[in-house]
């Protein structure tokens, strides 16, 4: 298993976010993470990472307690992507080395260029490498920031909304990139996304959140009209086209 969480717990200004969520990843396995604005998507991936600490409860990736490592050891089993990018002067190649930054002693090496160059042409990113991240699009920062994580090589992939500057090419591209590096690599993912209907194409399993507790965990072809209406308030139908569930308000 990649990933288990046991019971974790978190509170804003002494407001319940999270409230003992557990769950687990195993190798080569991409989880979606859904639910309606506001129920604790994000704030389940930073307390996943550390950047958040849970009141109480343990995150496990490969048997190592995520919230008694330093970060930089955190950085090396677990790659981050966060919803919203911040540009700057740097340029695309130099932002993605970035990600190796966990695993460089003294020096760059010529793997660490490898891997880099490799992520780029993965990420259909060659035209942009050298232009600063501040004149790019919102899409095109987001590649970088999925290219600067995957360099990480980490044990754990956290996305959080990964496509939501991507236009429809790219949104595919990306998540069949992401699903790709999964399961070649034998590595774990947990993304939130809001399009129910790309969350059951790509994810090999689906964990809905309400009022900060799962209300259901269940693969793509078990989803039901009554857990979508469950979770997000409004009735729908729930059609099948080429084994794919397609989510209908009515």
């Amino acid at each position: 298993m990649i990933l288990h969480i046991d019971d974790i717990a978190f509170r804003y200004n002494g407001k319940p976010v999270l409230d003992n969520v557990s769950m687990s990843v195993a190798k080569g396995e991409l989880v979606a993470v859904l639910g309606p604005n506001g129920v604790g998507k994000s704030t389940l991936l930073r307390c996943i990472n550390g950047i958040l600490r849970p009141s109480s409860g343990a995150v496990m990736v490969e048997d190592e307690n995520v919230l008694k490592l330093s970060a930089m050891a955190v950085a090396r089993r677990i790659g981050y992507v966060s919803q919203y990018q911040t540009a700057g002067k740097l340029t695309a190649f130099d932002a993605i080395l970035m990600g190796r930054r966990p695993h460089i002693r003294l020096q760059v090496r010529r793997r660490d260029l490898e891997i880099v160059d490799g992520a780029i042409k993965s990420l259909h990113l060659e035209d942009l490498a050298m232009r600063p991240i501040d004149r790019m699009s919102g899409g095109e920062l987001q590649k970088v920031a999925i290219g600067r994580a995957l360099v990480q090589e980490p044990r754990l992939l956290l996305m959080d909304e990964p496509t939501s500057s991507l236009d429809l090419k790219n949104q595919i591209e990306i998540l069949k990139l992401i699903r790709h590096v999964v399961r070649e690599h034998a590595v774990g993912a947990v993304m939130t996304l809001h399009d129910l209907t790309t969350a059951f194409r790509y994810a090999d399993k689906c964990l809905f959140i309400k009022n900060g507790r799962i209300h259901a965990v269940v693969t793509p072809r078990e989803i039901t009209g009554d857990i979508i209406r469950e979770v997000y308030g409004i009735p729908v139908e729930i059609h099948h086209h080429n084994g794919c569930p397609l989510v209908i308000p009515q």
